[in-house]
C-alpha cells in the first residue's frame, strides 16, 4: 500500500509526504515515493495519523450479574472504525485459586478467531501466593508484561499483597495498575443509602465520591514510593484531587507513575445521573462535576497525564442496567466508549486549540504503545513499524449517533454530540480495513501481541 500527499503526524513530528508499505510494515516515509503494485490511497488535504492504541477495554467481560455485550469481534470492529488499530485486554478473574496463566489460556480462546485488530492481554491478580509471583516470570514469554490488581470488589488485594505484587513488579520490570477506590468508603455509603431508601443512580456517585478514588490512588502512590518507584500505570483517573497527589508525588522524586484518564470523564458529568436514563452512566469510578473534567483537561494540557483509554464495558440498556433499576447497586458497572475515543479526543482537544496534533498522537497512540510494550512496532509512523494507519478528513464533521455505530451495544453515552474532524480510512498491517465508516476485515485477521517489558521514558 502506498499513502500519498498526506499531512503525517507522529508525536513528534507532522510534515506533508507519502507511506510506503510493504508486507504489512512500513519500508519508506519520505516525499514522492512511488511503486509497483501497491494499493494507492490518496490522502491529500488529510492527517495521516499511527493507529491508535487502547490499552484499556473490557471485551467479553463477565461481571457474574451480566457479560459486556462487545466480544473480541464486534468489540474490536468498533475499535477499528474509531480509529484504534491495537488494544490491550483488561482480563475478568478466573476461578478460586487460580493460577495466572488460566485466565490467559481462556482469553486466547475468547480473542484468537474473532479479534480484527491486534491483540493483548494484562494479568490479573486475584490473589497473591508464591505461585502467583512465579508465574509473573514465567509469563512473560507469553507476551504478559503488565498486570492489574483490584482495591475494591470481590477477589481485592489487602495491602500486604498489594506491596508483595509491587515489589514483583519492580524487580521482573514490568508495570502494574490497580482498580483505585477504597472499599470501606463504599461500603459505609452504599449501606447508609441503603438504610435512608436513597437508591437512584445519583446516589451511585455520591457512594463513590471523589476523596474515594483519590484515597486509593495516593495509597498506591506512597506504596510505590516506599518500594523504590514501582513503575505505576493510573487507571481511569477521573478527579482533579487524584491528579493533584500524582503532580506531588512527582514532585517528591517519583519517576515512574503514569495517569490514564478516559473520554467520559472530560465530556459527561454527574448531572446526568439525575436525568430519567441515568442508569447508562453507571460506572466505576463515577462521573464527576465540571471543575474536575477542567482539572483533568489541564493537567492533559501540561503533560501531567500520559495516556488516554476508554475503560470500554458496556452493557445494554434496556436489559442489563434495568437490573438497577429498583436499586443502583444492582446495576452492572460500566459504559462503552472504544469507537468514539479518537474522534473525540481530535474534535474537542486538537480542533479546539486545547492539545496539538502531536499531543493527540502522544495520548492516544505512542505513549501507550510505549508503556505497554508494543513500541516502536506499534504507535508511530516510522521504517519498521507495523502499517498501522489512520487517515482523518479534518475538514469533515458529523454528530455520533447510536445508529452509525458499531458497537454491540444500544445507546451510546455521546449521542448527540457533533464533532469536528471524521475518520475516512483505516489501514492495519497495510491492510485496508476501514473506509468511511464500513468495516472490510475479516473476522480473526488480529494478531496476539507478545508484549515487551515497558518503555517508561516517555
Amino acid at each position: 500500500m502506498l499513502i500519498k500527499n498526506g499531512i503525517i503526524v507522529t508525536g513528534a513530528d507532522t510534515f506533508t509526504g507519502d507511506v510506503l508499505i510493504r508486507n504489512g510494515v512500513i519500508t519508506q516515509v519520505g516525499l514522492d515515493l512511488s511503486g509497483e503494485g501497491e494499493e494507492v490511497l490518496d490522502a491529500a488535504g488529510k492527517l495521516v495519523l499511527p493507529g491508535a492504541v487502547d490499552v484499556h477495554t473490557h471485551f467479553d467481560l463477565d461481571v457474574g450479574i451480566a457479560t459486556a455485550v462487545d466480544d473480541f469481534y464486534t468489540g474490536t470492529i468498533a475499535a477499528a472504525c474509531g480509529g484504534t488499530t491495537s488494544i490491550v485486554d483488561h482480563m475478568a478473574f478466573g476461578p478460586d485459586g487460580c493460577r495466572l496463566d488460566h485466565q490467559v489460556k481462556r482469553y486466547h480462546e475468547l480473542a484468537d478467531d474473532k479479534a480484527v485488530i491486534d491483540f493483548g492481554f494484562h494479568g490479573v491478580i486475584q490473589h497473591v501466593n508464591e505461585d502467583v509471583l512465579a508465574d509473573m516470570q514465567t509469563l512473560i514469554a507469553e507476551g504478559i508484561t503488565s498486570y492489574k490488581f483490584y482495591m475494591t470488589y470481590g477477589y481485592k488485594l489487602e495491602d500486604a499483597d498489594m506491596m508483595r505484587v509491587m515489589a514483583r513488579i519492580k524487580e521482573l520490570g514490568l508495570i502494574v495498575s490497580a482498580h483505585p477506590e477504597n472499599d470501606g468508603t463504599i461500603a459505609y455509603f452504599k449501606d447508609l443509602f441503603h438504610k435512608t431508601g436513597k437508591l437512584t443512580p445519583e446516589y451511585h456517585a455520591k457512594s463513590r465520591p471523589f476523596q474515594c478514588e483519590s484515597d486509593a490512588v495516593n495509597r498506591l502512590l506512597l506504596f510505590s514510593e516506599m518500594l523504590g518507584d514501582v513503575p505505576l500505570y493510573v487507571v481511569h483517573l477521573s478527579n482533579g484531587l487524584g491528579l493533584d497527589y500524582c503532580k506531588q508525588a512527582r514532585q517528591r522524586g517519583l519517576r515512574n507513575m503514569f495517569i490514564e484518564t478516559c473520554p467520559q470523564y472530560l465530556f459527561l458529568g454527574e448531572e446526568l445521573y439525575k436525568n430519567a436514563d441515568g442508569l447508562k452512566y453507571v460506572m466505576s469510578p463515577p462521573l464527576r462535576d465540571k471543575r474536575h473534567s477542567d482539572e483533568l483537561w489541564r493537567g492533559i494540557e501540561l503533560g501531567d497525564v500520559q495516556t488516554i483509554g476508554t475503560d470500554h464495558c458496556p452493557f445494554n440498556y434496556a436489559t442489563d442496567k434495568q437490573q438497577g433499576a429498583e436499586d443502583f447497586a444492582k446495576c452492572p458497572n460500566g459504559a462503552p466508549g472504544v469507537e468514539m475515543r479518537l474522534p473525540l479526543m481530535y474534535s474537542e482537544g486538537v480542533a479546539k486549540g486545547r492539545i496539538s496534533l502531536n499531543r493527540l498522537v502522544d495520548l492516544c497512540a505512542t505513549n501507550p504503545a510505549k508503556l505497554f510494550g508494543m513500541y516502536p512496532k506499534k504507535g508511530t509512523i516510522a521504517p519498521g513499524s507495523d502499517g498501522d494507519i489512520v487517515i482523518l478528513d479534518p475538514n469533515a464533521k458529523f454528530t455520533i449517533t447510536k445508529k452509525d455505530m458499531h458497537e454491540n451495544v444500544d445507546y451510546s453515552p455521546y449521542e448527540g454530540m457533533k464533532l469536528d474532524g471524521r475518520i475516512s480510512a483505516v489501514v492495519s498491517r497495510g491492510e485496508l480495513i476501514v473506509r468511511d465508516n464500513t468495516f472490510l476485515g475479516a473476522k480473526g485477521r488480529g494478531q496476539f501481541l507478545r508484549r515487551s517489558k515497558p518503555i517508561t521514558m516517555i
